[in-house]
């Protein structure tokens, strides 16, 4: 009995051993944030994608911490900034602490060739935004204010098309076509309605994908974005070559697609790809169509549930209105004289961002609030961690337009952020202002409308969608 005591005491010992090595070792290492990884391979995917991703962060802000947070999440570890001082934080970092990453669902849909690897940081802090800066300078007020006629024009036709003469509509599918439709007209400069937005359910499948778990199975959203993403690309090569045509004949266009096409990389000084831009044009589209639809459909939702609010809208497009001359369409002055429209509009967007929030890369190990994001690890902020909180929003779930007016209390910094902030502030926020308050001041122009179904399901995922598309009536204006 003795040997077989003295090879268990043994077994015992040395499992001691390593046990207390292998605790010694995680507790030498770095002090990572708290939190769970979650499963083996998904971690805590399911629960993010498909438990509504501001409630996933913040359940675990109160389980683990209001600052910052560790999960894995889309098959990498991540650190979840939360609050004021994290949205700061990333912001204030860009290209030094952090940078741009992407989703690999994203990453395969859109090819991204610059998400292949991170840029080396920048010789000249500011060459980031310049680059940007330089390659979206048609998102700059001056350019924009020349395409004004354009935006009101397009509202114009498509209210005739779709809304006049109708008793009941879907909001959020003729939104996106409304938006599809000066997408295409300011990026591709296509006159022809139906050419991309008969597209709009392929746009529909990639902007579910841009966000998935990457499995090309038949079936699952990525497999469906794959296809999506496919015919929009051949739809768009089949556009570049026009676009190439008419450039070469010596004709003069101004949009984002003619930029692309005849620009040379500053870098490399080499024309960009045909697949290339496609792909890159496939994410402009993306990115002005259903986001901007995202917030018509909800600045339509709050504006039925509130006759109140509509009527201040009313009166203040009705001055602007007034002050055109008959068949005049709306200018950039007339947008800035929609004060109290774009209240409304900002808390819509406070209340249902049309984006929960974005990704980035630590580009090196980083401390912060005294725990270590290790080099490569992934960083999310997201905008409901601030733009729900009570502590700046007082009774965050009522919508109050009145938070925006002058000589209410001022936001502190870095709590409004659905539009993000520092370098990467999103540039096309102009761009979605011009679109959304000319397609407001063209409806309230026309209609009064109420919510069919004022109990309709709404969909809380990476962007927020009403269930049956938001059907509504319409009550016209006598004339």
């Amino acid at each position: 009995m003795e040997p077989l005591l003295l090879v268990s005491l043994s077994s015992v010992l040395a499992t001691s051993l390593i046990f207390l090595l292998f605790k010694h070792k995680l507790s030498s290492g770095p002090k990572l944030p708290p939190g769970s990884f979650g499963w083996p391979v998904l971690g805590e995917t399911v629960e993010f994608l498909f438990g509504k991703p501001d409630k996933f962060v913040r359940d675990r802000m109160r389980k683990y911490s209001s600052t910052v947070f560790k999960t894995k999440i889309l098959g990498e570890k991540v650190a979840v900034f939360c609050g004021p001082a994290g949205n700061k934080f990333i912001f204030s970092n860009e290209q030094k602490l952090v940078t741009e990453w992407r989703p690999h669902s994203m990453q395969k849909l859109m090819r991204s060739y610059e998400a292949k690897s991170p840029p080396p940081p920048p010789t000249n802090p500011n060459e980031s935004k310049t680059k940007v800066l330089r390659q979206l300078g048609f998102l700059k007020p001056e350019a924009l204010s020349r395409f004004m006629e354009q935006i009101d024009s397009t509202a114009q036709q498509h209210m005739k098309l779709h809304w006049e003469g109708q008793s009941k509509v879907l909001v959020f599918p003729l939104s996106k076509n409304y938006t599809l439709s000066l997408a295409s007209k300011f990026f591709l400069g296509l006159d022809e309605h139906d050419r991309i937005t008969r597209l709009a359910n392929e746009f529909d499948d990639v902007s579910a994908g841009l966000h998935s778990i990457p499995w090309k199975i038949p079936g699952t959203i990525f497999y469906n974005a794959s296809r999506g993403a496919a015919a929009i690309r051949k739809a768009l090569l089949s556009v570049i070559r026009e676009k190439k045509e008419v450039l070469a004949s010596g004709a003069k266009s101004l949009d984002i697609l003619s930029f692309r096409v005849a620009a040379a990389d500053p870098a490399t000084g080499r024309m960009m790809p045909e697949a290339e831009i496609a792909d890159k044009m496939m994410g402009m589209l993306t990115a002005g169509y259903n986001t901007v639809a995202s917030a018509i459909t909800f600045l339509m939702k709050f504006v039925a549930e509130r006759p109140d609010i509509y009527d201040k809208i009313l009166a203040e497009q009705l001055e602007i209105k007034k002050s055109k001359k008959p068949g005049e369409t709306l200018a950039w002055e007339d947008i800035q004289k929609m004060k109290y429209s774009w209240n409304v509009t900002s808390e819509v967007l406070r209340l249902t961002p049309p984006l929960q929030g974005t990704f980035r890369e630590a580009m090196t190990d980083i401390t912060y609030e005294g725990y270590t994001i290790p080099k490569g690890w992934k960083i999310y902020w997201t905008v409901s961690s601030t733009g729900k909180d009570p502590t700046y929003f007082p009774d965050p779930e009522t919508f109050d337009p009145t938070r925006y007016e002058e000589g209410s209390p001022a936001l502190p910094s870095y709590t409004y952020v659905p539009f993000g902030g520092g370098p990467r502030l999103c540039p096309g926020k102009e761009y979605a202002r011009l679109v959304i308050l000319t397609f407001l001041h063209n409806m309230v122009n026309r209609f009064r409308w109420e919510l069919v179904d004022p109990k309709e399901k709404i969909i809380e995922d990476m962007m927020t969608t009403p269930s049956k598309g938001l059907p509504v009536r319409l009550f016209p204006h006598s004339a």
